[in-house]
């Protein structure tokens, strides 16, 4: 299957997607989120979309969740659906799994509890580029692209897949989400950004963060791609 291929929902997608929520971890379109899944809820999950259409949608969960883990706790309504885009089965049972984010998703409602793990009825998000700013809109992702480069030589790193990826001619929405799933902001913050479809609200958020933030070596997230995340 080409990159562009993975990077494409199913023609069948219904809306009809399997909850992934985590309480302290956002994934964005057009990243790479390695995974660790042992919980038999989310090994039931993993099982039906590898048999399926390999989606997962990552959602996450709101304040005061450690209450009702075990359960259904609130969720953001925005997420981020992804595909397995690999996996292995260890010998207990637990997987690893390399999830590409896809697209934003809003939740319209949780469907009924009748498997093991969270479902939900969700419609996709799809970047929203305002006319009015297109003028301005190469400017801005100069201006991006600079301060995420100031982040990667304070973080002293030199990571070729991800100057490879720098290099290229990037739509700004893409750039913009390349750089919230990369640097260690705040949950709440990244969040934020996921939850914002305009692509040029979203940089602007990233520029005025930037404004007041001083990276060093513990800035990025974690190498490109990611550490393995454990559910």
């Amino acid at each position: 299957m080409s990159l562009d291929e993975l990077a494409a929902l199913p023609e069948s997608f219904s809306g009809a997607i399997r909850l992934f929520p985590l309480p302290n971890s956002v994934m964005f379109p057009h990243a790479l989120q390695p995974l660790h899944i042992f919980e038999p809820r989310y090994v039931a999950m993993m099982e039906a979309a590898l048999a399926d259409d390999q989606l997962l949608a990552m959602a996450l969960l709101q304040p005061g969740w450690e209450s009702d883990y075990e359960g259904r706790p609130p969720v953001f309504p925005v997420t981020c659906l992804g595909r397995v885009v690999s996996h292995t089965r260890l010998p207990d049972g637990c997987y690893n799994l390399l999830l590409l984010g896809l697209r934003r998703a809003s939740i319209v409602r949780e469907l009924p509890p009748d498997r093991a793990y969270r479902q939900a009825e969700a419609v996709v998000i799809e970047d929203y580029y305002p006319a009015p700013a297109a003028a301005q809109r190469a400017h801005t992702q100069q201006l991006l692209l600079r301060q995420f480069q100031r982040c990667l030589r304070r973080a002293l790193t030199k990571d070729e897949p991800l100057e490879q990826l720098l290099s290229r001619q990037l739509p700004l929405g893409v750039l913009t989400d390349i750089v919230a799933s990369t640097i260690k902001f705040e949950t709440s913050f990244k969040q934020k950004l996921l939850s914002e479809r305009n692509v040029d609200e979203r940089a602007q958020l990233l520029l005025e963060r930037f404004e007041t933030w001083d990276p060093d070596e513990r800035a990025l997230q974690n190498p490109f791609p990611p550490k393995f995340s454990s559910n």
